[in-house]
């Protein structure tokens, strides 16, 4: 099979490699479709992300779905010919995080694509079933992929306990803040403010049902948003770029008693934050790792038409373009708010 490794900085080729070999509780996928993430992109550039850092030749890539090619013989929940979606994280099921339900908060998980795992840009995966989920009947790879980042903002919501008739600012309106932003109104929140410096993915917020867009290139996010809510602030705020100036403005833009969601992680992670005025309001700040228990959902949600998750993507380019989606997406990142990988 192919695989498309990442060798060195700015540098992905396609290398062959053994059909990898299924264990007994693993199944064998035959990817159709995997997303770019920004994580991806960040590797693709920098060689890091944080205290992770890529120290040999890594496959990229964990927003993946394909076909079943291949069962393991104590596997009897799926089929060869099923088309699922994979969970891109597996974990230790043993420590206190797995035991209570936090899987995601386990020190010993292995999550594709994050050093020292290989990732989804690979034409297999063999991967554990429990952490595999089939699309249901008349749902394609393309959504499947994208199930990934979608549980991602459905964690975010349900962590500012979203409900009806809320208001909600999203700082960032990449794929992250755009899956959140569908995620708050599939939830009833009806005041949605979606703020970026990028007029290609602001138009897509629009798109998606934001009730306000704001260009923060040209327009004072705070007092914008204060004189849209007649200086109170909102419910919800989501920090989704990774941007210290936005991660900054959170506590501005939260009202008394409201909620600061961080979803992206600014690069300077050590910052100067405003506690006394988020005291001052009694608000509260949350944080989001990743996602847990959240895939079966997002499921339903696409299945029923409650999210249309496809209409983020932008642009598509074949397996053997790789190299060449990893280069366009760093270099033209106003014209691309989603791209993603098809496989032959």
């Amino acid at each position: 099979m192919k695989v498309g490794l990442l060798k060195e900085t700015e540098n992905i080729i396609i290398e062959e490699r053994e059909i990898p070999q299924i264990k007994k509780n693993e199944i064998l996928v035959k990817v159709k479709h995997v997303g770019i993430c920004g994580s991806d992109l960040h590797y693709y550039e920098y060689g890091r992300i944080g205290d992770f850092v890529v120290e040999k030749p890594i496959v990229l890539g964990h927003e993946s779905a394909g076909e079943v090619t291949a069962v393991g013989e104590e596997v009897t929940n799926f089929k060869i010919g099923d088309l699922v979606t994979l969970e891109p994280g597996y974990t230790c099921g043993k420590c206190e995080y797995c035991k209570s339900g936090r899987y995601n908060l386990c020190p010993d998980v292995v999550f594709m694509a994050t050093p020292p795992y290989d990732g989804a840009f690979a034409e297999y995966v063999a991967y554990p079933a429990d952490m595999a989920f089939k699309l249901p009947d008349g749902m394609g790879t393309m959504a499947g992929a994208l199930i990934e980042p979608l549980a991602v903002g459905i964690y975010a919501a349900q962590q500012g306990n979203a409900g009806l008739g809320q208001s909600a600012v999203i700082l960032g309106s990449g794929c992250i803040g755009l899956v959140t932003l569908m995620s708050l109104k599939a939830m009833g929140v009806t005041k949605l403010y979606v703020v970026d410096v990028i007029k290609k993915r602001l138009d897509k917020a629009a798109e998606l049902g934001a009730t306000e867009v704001i260009n923060a290139a040209s327009q004072d996010t705070v007092k914008t948003i204060m004189a849209l809510t007649g200086n109170k602030g909102v419910d919800m705020v989501f920090e989704t770029a990774g941007n210290k100036f936005t991660t900054l403005q959170t506590a501005e833009l939260v009202k008394r008693g409201g909620t600061v969601v961080l979803v992206g992680m600014a690069p300077e992670s050590k910052l100067t934050y405003d506690i006394g005025k988020l005291m001052g309001k009694e608000a509260t700040i949350k944080t989001v790792f990743r996602y847990r228990n959240i895939y079966p959902i997002a499921i339903e949600a696409i299945e029923s038409g409650l999210i249309p998750i496809e209409k983020i993507v932008t642009d598509i380019f074949s397996f053997d373009d790789v190299a060449k989606a990893m280069e366009y997406s760093v270099k033209n990142k106003a014209d691309i708010v989603k791209a993603v990988i098809e496989f032959k």
